[in-house]
């Protein structure tokens, strides 16, 4: 296949007998971007544009786009987080040589003050607090096996925040790191589960699917027999198996991994957080906020609305990693819908359960564009939200 995007399209459709205009009508994408694109004015474009064009043309995703990545971080926020990333790589040194050397208790308790932090997306709190307590748990590891972990799980939480400001290059260097270091499958296959949301965000769909699927495959277990750790570390890497096909056009796989991750739900019958863990957190609700997330990706908002309205809105904290996700999708079916109060309404309350979380969603500044773009005037709220999410009014 030729090198870049513009070829890879213009070849595909020229194969398929496709004038560029019949492409755009069937598409939805402009055929002023298809003419940009393959007149090389262009040469890129995002993944959920890269989709509806393969969709057309009959192709998997990646049969156009080698890679089509969400935006990287930006500049001012890679100037706010470069003592974090320094704190990172920074050589470890002569532990005798330091005046208070940091205690495994004390990296312990300090650790599991902030997984609140974490979990509570408090992304300024954790820019000043990580690259001390980075380089105190590099130091533990030195004098102690149990500090190793302790490290390891802190890699694995700092390599998920990276991902979600889109710091990737620093995301897949701590990610590799902890999974390197994992002291056990269950420990190892919970940092892979991060891994392939990484090379989701960064448009490397087949890395995803062929990372999920050895992980599964490896994990797979007896259900009668498993324990709630097993089901849910093997669910997860299901529904990440699902995510990288369904936007890869292969709905069959999407749904059959879906299908999987439905069964150990059942087993487990409740929502279930391994100690505590918000990242592992797995169950009935979890795949139906996945189910829902495959819908929008295949622009079907009506099924997101429907499935939306089975999810229970009490007793389910939002938090980045399951909720406030899943009613994006729902704000951006509402959008699609042009039920824009609806939309605003949902991104309001997003605003407000998670301030920190929504200027790094890309999914956010689409939706608010869209509603803007479909009304004559704009209302306080949506100056507001656009202001937020760093969108020109």
């Amino acid at each position: 296949m030729p090198a870049n995007l513009g070829d890879r399209l213009r070849e595909v459709r020229k194969r398929r007998g496709k004038t560029q205009n019949e492409l755009a009508r069937e598409s939805g994408v402009s055929v002023s971007l298809i003419r940009k694109l393959e007149q090389g004015e262009r040469e890129d474009a995002r993944l959920e544009t890269v989709r509806r064009l393969a969709v057309s043309l009959g192709v998997p995703t990646m049969r156009l786009a080698a890679e089509s990545a969400e935006d990287g971080a930006s500049a001012a926020t890679l100037d706010q987080w470069a003592t974090v990333r320094r704190a990172l790589t920074a050589p470890l040194g002569d532990v005798a040589e330091l005046d208070e050397p940091p205690t495994l208790e004390g990296v312990r308790d300090a650790l599991s003050a902030a997984v609140p932090l974490f979990s509570g997306d408090r992304i300024a709190d954790l820019r000043v607090v990580l690259p001390a307590l980075l380089r105190d748990a590099g130091t533990v590891a030195q004098l102690d096996p149990e500090g190793h972990t302790v490290r390891m799980r802190l890699l694995q939480l700092t390599g998920w925040l990276l991902t979600q400001t889109r710091q990737f290059e620093a995301a897949e260097w701590c990610l590799g790191a902890a999974l390197d270091g994992s002291a056990d499958r269950l420990q190892g296959a919970s940092t892979v589960n991060t891994m392939c949301w990484l090379l989701l965000r960064q448009g490397k769909l087949r890395e995803a699917r062929e990372l999920a699927t050895q992980w599964a495959d490896d994990m797979e277990p007896r259900l009668s027999r498993a324990t709630p750790d097993e089901l849910g570390a093997w669910g997860w890497l299901l529904l990440r198996l699902s995510a990288a096909a369904v936007r890869d056009n292969r709905a069959e796989e999407a749904e059959d991994a879906l299908r999987l991750a439905h069964s150990a739900a059942a087993a487990l019958g409740r929502e279930f957080a391994p100690g505590g863990d918000f990242l592992r957190a797995f169950g009935p609700v979890t795949v139906v906020l996945k189910r829902t997330e495959n819908a929008m990706v295949v622009d079907r908002p009506d099924v997101v609305l429907k499935l939306a309205a089975k999810v229970p809105a009490a007793g389910f904290r939002p938090t980045s990693n399951n909720r406030n996700r899943h009613l994006l999708d729902v704000a951006n079916a509402y959008a699609r819908t042009r039920q824009y109060g609806q939309a605003v309404d949902t991104l309001v309350s997003i605003r407000d359960a998670a301030p920190e979380w929504l200027p790094n969603q890309r999914c956010a500044r689409d939706i608010l564009g869209r509603i803007m773009a479909g009304r004559r005037t704009l209302t306080g709220e949506m100056r507001s939200l656009a202001d937020t999410v760093g969108l020109p009014v």
